[in-house]
């Protein structure tokens, strides 16, 4: 195999370990809580036997979302299934790739709406680029539900204990008494609707995935669902 083809240790999971996964302040607590659980330990043991047996897991910090955006810094979430599965391209913040990759169908029906609905140029960056770094600073959570996958094998670590983790996530957001803004797009983002309570003045906005098979489609496509200017004056509502 052509040796530049191979993933650099920036590209990939190296290590099992929690400790080797930085989260801001105040997800740390809840993240040391999960991993000494019989789920957290289980899913260490998974991940551990999984590199051991050659496997390429995406990405490498698994936590970046929770490192990147503080509890205590959210404003929007954004929910996402798994990592992609493309060499490369995994940064560890839902929908986001790295640097000078291309931008996948799902990224690139976000920016359009995002034009359409605000008239942010397409793509939106003064580099053209995918990687939302820069929202996620910016108090928007970009949350995975699963937060490892194997290389070529989409869904491969579901329900192997991230979820557990990351509804606790969702739960912990939901219930403090900030009002905080939930996008949830598609059936497997709105099945964490269950998460958050309604009598929190939290503003919950669905709509189909951006997802090319699904973005135009009814009852809710993406293209055209105004989430982002409904975000936005919700912000400004609550003086964000």
């Amino acid at each position: 195999m052509n040796s530049s083809l191979l993933p650099t240790p920036s590209d990939q999971l190296r290590s099992a370990q929690p400790e080797h996964w930085p989260v801001a302040p105040g997800w740390q607590a809840l993240v040391t809580q999960f991993f000494a659980s019989a789920q957290g330990q289980a899913l260490q043991k998974f991940l551990q036997q999984r590199l051991d047996a050659g496997a390429v897991i995406f990405p490498p910090q698994p936590l970046r979302a929770l490192e990147l955006t503080d509890a205590d810094a959210v404003r929007v979430v954004i929910l996402g299934q798994d990592p992609y599965h493309g060499r490369g391209q995994a940064e560890g913040l839902a929908f986001s790739v790295a640097p000078g990759v291309r931008l996948p169908p799902s990224l690139q029906n976000i920016f359009k709406e995002l034009q359409r609905d605000l008239g942010v140029p397409f793509p939106p960056f003064p580099h053209p680029g995918g990687s939302l770094v820069k929202w996620a600073q910016n108090g928007v959570l970009l949350l995975n539900t699963c937060l490892t996958v194997e290389e070529g094998q989409p869904a491969s670590h579901a329900g192997k204990g991230w979820e557990v983790l990351t509804d606790a996530v969702i739960r912990h957001v939901a219930e403090q008494g900030r009002p905080t803004v939930f996008m949830l797009w598609g059936s497997h983002a709105q099945a964490k609707r269950r998460l958050i309570p309604g009598d929190r003045g939290h503003l919950v906005l669905t709509s189909n995935h951006p997802s090319p098979l699904s973005a135009l489609r009814p009852p809710v496509p993406f293209i055209g669902n105004g989430h982002f200017s409904a975000a936005r004056a919700f912000r400004q509502q609550h003086g964000y």
